[in-house]
């Protein structure tokens, strides 16, 4: 089973889905994909739950706070960026155009952590790692293994995560960027034609399963909203893109084995 300890600068390193209803998130998730939990108090009346697959962590869910919806958050998943300086990555983001939606603040001794818009609108957060390096678990299902950045302006987006992270961003079919952070290809930023025009900017989490159809079945089952697939993506694999019975957005990807395609 791979497993890492520590993420390069970069990395996607945490998946954290804010909710309305924490413990139907727990049920769907835990069933769709064989995760456990734990719960860790936040307050009086709140807890932070972390998921975990054979041992490992794969990411956690907390339930969205009234400042938040007052403010229409919805229910979402969000991506953490591995940093070395949270508040140098602050810092740069501001030169870059970027918007600061809160901190760089302390997590306990866990690390330290800023939410951030890029200049398109699509929030994502950057972690400088304490005791708390991120998920454990990568390369297996039930483990994030991708994020695809949604924007109306691919251009401005990709010119931001290049100065930000030093990511490199080949080209794919039909204007799709691939984003390679050193030799890792982590994910990629969809042309203006694979994307809803109706869909404000946004980040959208992979979760790697062993059969696609399978699991969106299984999702269905469960309550889900299946909005496309699954569908082969030729020489990668098979996707389906889904919400939580919440409506929280992200995608169930099979790859394709090795020496064949999708």
């Amino acid at each position: 089973m791979p497993t890492v300890a520590h993420h390069a600068p970069g990395s996607f390193s945490w998946f954290e889905l804010a909710t309305t209803d924490q413990d139907a998130a727990k049920h769907f998730y835990t069933s769709l994909f064989g995760w456990t939990f734990y719960d860790s108090p936040m307050g009086p009346n709140d807890f932070y739950t972390t998921f975990q697959l054979d041992g490992q962590k794969v990411g956690a869910t907390y339930t969205l706070q009234q400042d938040q919806l007052a403010i229409g958050v919805p229910p979402h998943w969000n991506l953490y960026i591995a940093v070395e300086s949270a508040d140098a990555a602050v810092a740069r983001a501001l030169e870059l155009d970027g918007k600061v939606l809160g901190g760089p603040f302390d997590v306990s001794t866990h690390g330290r952590m800023a939410f951030i818009a890029d200049p398109t609108g699509a929030a994502f957060s950057v972690w400088q790692a304490g005791d708390h390096p991120g998920v454990s678990l990568v390369g297996e299902p039930g483990a994030v293994c991708w994020a695809d950045l949604s924007t109306p302006d691919q251009a401005t987006a990709a010119a931001f995560y290049r100065d930000l992270f030093g990511y490199t961003l080949p080209p794919g079919e039909g204007g799709y960027l691939h984003i390679r952070n050193g030799e890792a290809f982590i994910g990629g930023m969809l042309a203006a034609a694979q994307r809803d025009p109706n869909a404000p900017p946004h980040w959208l989490v992979y979760i790697q399963v062993e059969d696609s159809a399978v699991s969106t079945a299984k999702a269905k089952e469960l309550g889900a909203s299946i909005f496309a697939g699954p569908v082969e993506i030729p020489n990668a694999g098979t996707l389906t893109v889904l919400a939580d019975p919440q409506g929280a957005v992200f995608a169930l990807f099979q790859p394709a084995r090795s020496g064949e395609t999708a």
